[in-house]
């Protein structure tokens, strides 16, 4: 009679798990929002929600911990960022997210413009704008999460659909960053991070294999940028039939050695350091949790940027202007050289 009931809780589990595999990409596409990310013409504010702070963050965790929080947000923005609109009134404003997060942790907003001084958990003081140059938010919204010691629990750089936010927020809150990186978590929870296997979609400006990428002995003509994808995966087919159908943006990664790897394939590569891995070891090596995800690397071989978030038309080609103007020779990060670029009121 036990084993009986054994190999029902088994044959039941499995059942289960089948059907949640077979519904991630329809859930990853649901989820997944599509919008105009073109400068605003209005400005964002932070949620009344957010915390009330006079930016030292050592009395926000001391107050994170009087509370019994979890940690401790910190949240990198823009006042005309379409990215930050679609996270703070759409994502932020879903009662399973705002609850949640609102429950477990204190947010504190920086606007990565602004001027305002930030003291910083260990004591040193800047002004915002600094502060998000010196954190390398490239990106936003970034999202960088701290645990009630001070630890720095998760980093989330540009924007992410809800269901991998969501997987965010319990990741940090029921403390498995000490025992596990971001992506074997996605992984074992079964948040969508690997899909039914499923052809690429191809592009003319993809290089051939095999895929001798070494640039740590003899330099590239051309900067670099491999595509991380896999099969079945809807945020890598809106890349393929939006940014990069625009004629403008095709005529860019033209101008760039452009090599597109199946993140789960055992496909053999060199890396720009001259490492012979897996497509599968590299990602793994690299942190990857999201696809698709774009690298971008100099001649050198050396990492110069990634978008390993959402992406769509106006930060894609703003991205690769960035490369081709060589503009990360000349700046700390890509919103440096997008404010030398940037009309003041659209900062």
């Amino acid at each position: 009679m036990g084993q009986h009931r054994r190999i029902t809780r088994v044959l039941a589990a499995t059942l289960v798990w089948a059907l949640v595999a077979m519904s991630v990409p329809a859930v990853a596409e649901q989820e997944f929002p599509e919008f105009d990310d073109q400068p605003l013409q209005e400005p964002l504010a932070f949620p009344d929600w957010f915390k009330l702070s006079f930016l030292d963050l050592r009395e926000d965790l001391a107050e994170a911990h009087k509370s019994n929080k979890a940690g401790l947000v910190v949240y990198f923005g823009q006042k005309y960022c379409a990215y930050c609109r679609q996270f703070l009134e759409h994502d932020l404003a879903r009662d399973d997210i705002r609850l949640y997060m609102t429950e477990r942790f204190d947010v504190i907003g920086i606007d990565i413009h602004g001027h305002n001084q930030v003291t910083d958990l260990q004591g040193a003081a800047l002004d915002e704008n600094r502060f998000a140059t010196r954190e390398k938010t490239n990106f936003t919204p970034s999202v960088v999460f701290y645990a009630l010691d001070g630890e720095e629990a998760l980093r989330l750089r540009g924007y992410y659909p809800p269901y991998r936010f969501r997987a965010a927020l319990e990741y940090v809150a029921d403390g498995h960053y000490r025992e596990e990186t971001f992506p074997k978590y996605l992984a074992r929870a079964d948040v969508p991070l690997v899909f039914e296997p499923g052809e690429l979609s191809e592009e003319s400006f993809f290089l051939p294999g095999p895929y001798m990428l070494d640039r740590s002995r003899i330099a590239g003509e051309r900067p670099l940028v491999v595509i991380f994808e896999q099969g079945n995966c809807h945020a890598c087919d809106v890349l393929h039939t939006g940014p990069m159908q625009d004629a403008g943006i095709r005529q860019r990664f033209g101008q760039l050695e452009v090599v597109q790897l199946s993140f789960w394939s055992d496909t053999p590569v060199v890396t720009p350091a001259g490492e012979r891995l897996t497509a599968h070891q590299w990602a793994e090596r690299l942190g990857l949790f999201y696809t698709p995800t774009l690298i971008f690397f100099d001649a050198n071989g050396h990492e110069i940027i990634r978008v390993d978030s959402v992406v769509q038309f106006y930060r894609l080609q703003n991205v690769l202007d960035y490369i081709l103007e060589g503009g990360y020779l000349e700046h700390e990060t890509f919103q440096r050289w997008r404010e030398s670029r940037q009309p003041l009121e659209f900062r």
